[in-house]
């Protein structure tokens, strides 16, 4: 399997998806179907790692002042516990410590885009914590534990944001800010270039990074994949454009160059 990172942008991307939620939708049925899907995403953040673990994860609606139609949504994918303390286990095999939460369900950044790539919900879905301090090198290195699950049908997925500025957002930003481009840019040639450690410096290097991330919580997913890659290149680009003037919704799945085609998108 590939690794998938994924920008989630704001929350309702679950009921306007435009172009990238036609990419991820696309995405998913060119690839083949997953035994199940483990993400991580910035909005469950721990002191150590953890592993979701319930049987059945809740959709949790982890946000507040969005449309009532979000409150309303849910995600009622399987969670699969088997894999959960297998995770664990592989952890332990690289001498970090985590453990299993059987009540954790999963967060927006979870099933938000899921929603999008598997709509269904018929494929197990494990969340991995963010355990807090993390630095992009820790990052790749938990990608690179949870690599050898691929081998096993498993689909790895960094849900994060290419660009995450909340103060800008909240703003209220209408016109596309070209800082947002600009480092959107900087970070696909990167990708495209296979260039590792152009990536874990990025938010040293890039242009325009500690505008395009303040915090560095919603970049990190993509140091995830990366690390959980079989292979940094070929990669698939899905550019979904730059919403509400300042959130990149570029996504990439890492290891695998395919066609997404978006028939279904409409303006």
């Amino acid at each position: 399997m590939p690794a998938l990172f994924i920008s989630h942008g704001a929350p309702t991307f679950a009921i306007e998806p435009e172009l990238a939620g036609a990419q991820l939708k696309a995405l998913g049925r060119a690839l083949e179907k997953p035994r199940a899907v483990v993400i991580v995403s910035p909005h469950w953040m721990t002191r150590g790692i953890q592993v979701g673990a319930a049987a059945r994860p809740e959709t949790i609606h982890d946000f507040g002042g969005f449309p009532a139609a979000l409150y309303q949504l849910g995600y009622p994918a399987p969670g699969a516990p088997e894999l959960a303390q297998r995770i664990v286990e592989l952890f332990a095999q690289a001498q970090v410590v985590a453990s299993l939460n059987e009540h954790q369900g999963l967060d927006h950044g979870a099933w938000v885009p899921l929603m999008h790539l598997y709509p269904d919900a018929d494929i197990p879905v494990v969340q991995v914590s963010m355990p807090a301090g993390l630095d992009p090198a820790r990052s790749f290195e938990l990608g690179r534990v949870l690599a050898p699950l691929a081998d096993d049908g498993v689909l790895i997925v960094g849900s994060g944001s290419l660009t995450h500025n909340l103060y800008e957002f909240r703003g209220g930003a209408v016109q596309e800010a070209p800082y947002a481009r600009e480092f959107t840019n900087w970070i696909r040639a990167a990708v495209l270039a296979g260039d590792k450690e152009a990536l874990l410096h990025a938010l040293e290097r890039a242009p325009h990074a500690s505008r395009a991330h303040p915090t560095a919580e919603h970049f990190l997913p993509l140091l995830v994949a990366l690390g959980a890659a079989p292979d940094t290149v070929p990669v698939t680009v899905l550019d979904g454009g730059i919403r509400h003037g300042v959130l990149a919704m570029e996504s990439y799945a890492f290891g695998r160059q395919v066609e997404v085609g978006t028939e279904e998108h409409s303006q």
